[in-house]
């Protein structure tokens, strides 16, 4: 359980410094370097997308090249080497647009050498939370023994607490770093999610000796790739020698890797461990049945792609909703920035009590040790996200008529409506992410193979 807390603690710090910059890095965009509202949401969505696929190759490099040791590291330099990028363009007026003056029509986006430098140090970031992503859940839940009941119990408490760490870190992001960005400027929001790579690298090293080290053993991706390519030449080869022979004879195939004999009318994935004419195609039963896993799981993975989808809003047109709205609350003026904190707020709520009051119900309830299943998990959180875009989409609707109704479409003036409107999409969609979140991560780490 202590190396899991070293992990949980990286989490906290490496959450920082990426929703820091997913939250908003649009506004950088679209205020200093001068980008369209719809340019600048589309490269932070460009952004996001890149780190998360880049965490599939970063996964696949430590399952076969390096251990998670090394991919860290390596991942770390990069986000830090990005950082840095960012934190110095943001601080040199000459490596910047010039400003627009306050006349919007002549704004000189950014581009040449200052468009380099720029998407240099994004992509430098993106490769980094790529790698530190593919590897840091899956790490901190190998340190505990799923071949008991109590550590599969322990295991889920620490997905469920991952999430909320991550939510904590999205806190700080949020709350001091915002306020750091309005008050001292863009250098000093930078400065601190460089700072915030560096504790997490500090705290990595610090708990070297604690962990479960998983030595390289090969990619599921690859053991997939050689049984579909093995499951279709053999089904060639089977159809080229069915034309040849008499249909009413069964022809059996035997497998050198099993000794087990293979009829002709199996699956098409089962053909894989027929024999074969090259030694690397060679397949065994147990690797097509993972491979079947897989794909069964591949409908719930589709749901999770179409949920990050409607995710996507809290980064980028929310925010721009939000800051053509009437932000003040009371005396205080609140960033647009900012608002990605009411679900993170309510994330760091039913984390610990769905920990300590709703799954201890529901296993009492069901008599169950999971209480509530993944699947019912995913569930409610697409249910949840179907129902937050409805509520977003009316939202709309009303600033529009508020914005008509006052004459003010196209203004840079805020509109006569409370931001507080914003607030309801956020809510439903911080608590769909949570249930589908966590859901996804037991799911994923139980059903697919190692």
């Amino acid at each position: 359980m202590t190396a899991a807390i070293f992990v949980l603690v990286m989490e906290i710090l490496e959450s920082w410094a990426y929703l820091e910059n997913s939250s908003s890095l649009v506004l950088y965009l679209s205020e200093h370097m001068h980008m369209s509202p719809s340019t600048a949401a589309n490269n932070l969505t460009n952004f996001m997308g890149t780190a998360f696929l880049l965490a599939l190759l970063g996964s696949f490099f430590s399952d076969v090249f390096f251990t998670t040791y090394r991919i860290y590291l390596i991942s770390a330099t990069m986000e830090f080497l990005g950082l840095v990028v960012l934190t110095l363009q943001a601080k040199s007026a000459s490596l910047k647009p010039p400003p627009c003056n306050g006349d919007a029509s002549y704004c000189e986006e950014v581009h040449g050498g200052k468009a380099v430098m720029l998407f240099a140090g994004i992509y430098l970031v993106a490769i980094g939370v790529g790698g530190i992503k593919g590897f840091l859940l899956t790490h901190g839940a190998e340190q505990f023994d799923e071949s008991t009941v109590r550590g599969r119990m322990q295991r889920s408490t620490f997905f469920n607490y991952f999430v909320f760490c991550l939510s904590c870190g999205g806190l700080i992001a949020e709350t001091l770093v915002i306020w750091v960005e309005d008050n001292k400027g863009w250098q000093w929001y930078f400065g601190m999610s460089t700072l915030a790579i560096l504790l997490s690298a500090s705290v990595f090293l610090a708990g070297s000796g604690t962990y479960r080290n998983r030595i390289p053993s090969g990619s599921p991706l690859t053991t997939m790739l050689k049984v579909l390519v093995a499951s279709g030449v053999n089904s060639f080869r089977l159809r080229s020698s069915n034309r040849s022979s008499n249909n009413s004879t069964a022809d059996m195939v035997t497998s050198p890797s099993n000794m087990t004999t293979i009829p002709k009318d199996v699956t098409h994935l089962e053909r894989a461990v027929v024999q074969p004419r090259r030694a690397w195609l060679e397949c065994s039963v147990e690797q097509v049945e993972d491979v079947k896993s897989v794909i069964r799981i591949l409908p719930i993975f589709a749901c999770a792609v179409i949920l990050n989808c409607c995710l996507a809003q809290l980064s980028t047109f929310s925010v721009q909703q939000a800051a053509t709205m009437d932000t003040k609350l009371m005396s205080l003026n609140v960033p647009p920035a900012s608002f990605p904190i009411f679900p993170i707020l309510l994330f760091t709520i039913l984390a610990p009590v769905y920990d300590h009051v709703i799954l201890p119900f529901a296993r009492r309830a069901t008599k169950s040790v999971m209480g509530i299943t993944h699947l019912q998990r995913i569930g409610m959180g697409l249910v949840l996200s179907i129902v937050a875009i409805a509520v977003a989409a009316m939202v709309e609707i009303k600033r529009k008529r508020v914005a008509a109704a006052s004459s003010m479409t196209g203004s840079g003036e805020p509109l006569p409506i409370t931001f507080f409107w914003v607030t309801l999409q956020y809510l439903f969609l911080g608590s769909a992410d949570h249930f589908t979140l966590v859901g996804l991560h037991e799911f994923f780490f139980s059903e697919a193979p190692t």
